[in-house]
């Protein structure tokens, strides 16, 4: 009996289990999912983790499908010439195909005092020492919110609808990738929850204290507890590893999610970058994108040529609180319409997203091959130049 193909998924998030799950299309695959934690993060709940309205976990048995092996680890270094990761525990893995799905986490701030001061929300840990900062403080305590995207947003609204003191300090301009009557339509909703919104240059954070935060314009503003939002960031996995990355430190590949590099190694999700043009990082995105890049793998295993990405986005859910929201409709390219929907059906309908994430996973695991997506919005991407043949 020939013996098996080895996969390795790196990464266990949103586009990391898709790929695991779809891999099972080939029963002669051994799968193996590499990731640090031992539950699966909905990291797009991690908000509602700070006040207490979701704990953000799933049991990995019910997204994951069987015989998958869990490594509860995380990969240090990967040796493309060997085709070997070695991982934080010591173990070195060997694999025939490698899926670098390593995901996102929230970018390092250089404002002085933020890395000392100033909480972040962008992985489970960050949450929970952020709901206990919060539980240890008064209700009435001052609490500035960094960052005006969907982060910072559904942050600063699900705190003060708790009735905490929030001031939300947008840098130059709320919401960037919102429209603007749906921009106006979230400051509406901020200010019906007592939300301070400073937006504009001077709202611009210089400086993280201890009990405050400092503004361009000198200003000091009271904070018992400072949350950091702006901006994300990727694992430096890929760069440290010698493979070719963009300047954000994501994984360059061709249009089937190849590396340039190597064509044993694929990329989904987050820290992917396809012809250097990396989409918006939303499981709105990693789902689709974990799912191809196990065709991909599938596709060189079988020895015919892989498929480029085709995937379509619909627009972006944001909870305002647990009672309102906002739906931003968007062209499949992504680019948003000035359409929008809010209120509770609203608040319903990001709801319903956030359980269907969940849902696509499941279902994958159950049946592989099953989850299907919305394409056709990548239409106008230019492949990159020196792709990796198939």
């Amino acid at each position: 009996m020939a013996s098996k193909t080895r996969a390795l998924v790196a990464g266990g998030g949103y586009a990391g289990v898709q790929a695991a799950n779809r891999l099972r299309r080939d029963e002669q695959i051994d799968i193996t999912l590499i990731n640090p934690r031992s539950s699966f993060v909905e990291r797009i709940r991690l908000h509602q983790l700070v006040t207490g309205s979701d704990d953000a976990a799933v049991d990995y048995d019910e997204v994951l499908g069987q015989g998958i092996t869990r490594a509860v680890d995380s990969v240090t270094t990967i040796d493309a010439s060997a085709r070997r990761v070695d991982l934080a525990s010591g173990v070195a893995l060997d694999y025939d195909y490698l899926i670098y799905a390593v995901g996102s986490t929230g970018s390092a701030p250089s404002v002085p005092g933020a890395a000392d001061f100033a909480h972040s929300i962008a992985e489970l840990e960050h949450a929970e020492r952020l709901r206990a900062a919060l539980m240890a403080s008064p209700i009435d305590a001052p609490i500035c919110v960094i960052g005006a995207g969907a982060t910072g947003l559904e942050t600063a609204a699900e705190l003060a609808e708790q009735g905490r003191r929030v001031t939300l300090l947008c840098g130059r301009v709320l919401g960037p990738s919102l429209s603007t009557r749906g921009r106006r339509a979230v400051v509406k909703r901020m200010i019906s929850l007592g939300v301070d919104v400073i937006d504009g240059p001077d709202a611009t954070v210089v400086e993280v204290l201890a009990d405050a935060v400092v503004l361009a314009d000198e200003r000091q503003l009271a904070s018992a507890v400072t949350i950091w939002t702006a901006g994300f960031g990727v694992p430096d996995l890929a760069a440290r590893s010698g493979l070719r990355t963009d300047a954000a430190g994501r994984l360059l590949t061709d249009e089937t999610l190849t590396s340039l590099d190597d064509d044993r190694i694929v990329a989904a999700g987050d820290a992917s970058a396809p012809s250097g043009q990396p989409l918006r990082m939303s499981c709105q995105a990693a789902i689709p994108l974990g799912a191809q890049a196990a065709e991909t793998v599938l596709s060189r295993i079988a020895g015919t040529a892989p498929k480029p990405i085709d995937q379509a986005f619909v627009g972006q859910c944001i909870s305002l609180g647990r009672s309102a929201g906002l739906i931003q409709l968007a062209h499949r390219d992504d680019r948003v319409m000035p359409l929008h929907a809010g209120g509770r059906a609203a608040a319903r309908i990001k709801e319903a997203v956030c359980r269907s994430t969940v849902s696509y996973l499941t279902r994958e695991a159950r049946k592989p091959g099953s989850y299907r997506w919305l394409k056709g919005g990548l239409r106008e991407r230019t492949p990159a130049v020196d792709a990796v043949s198939s």
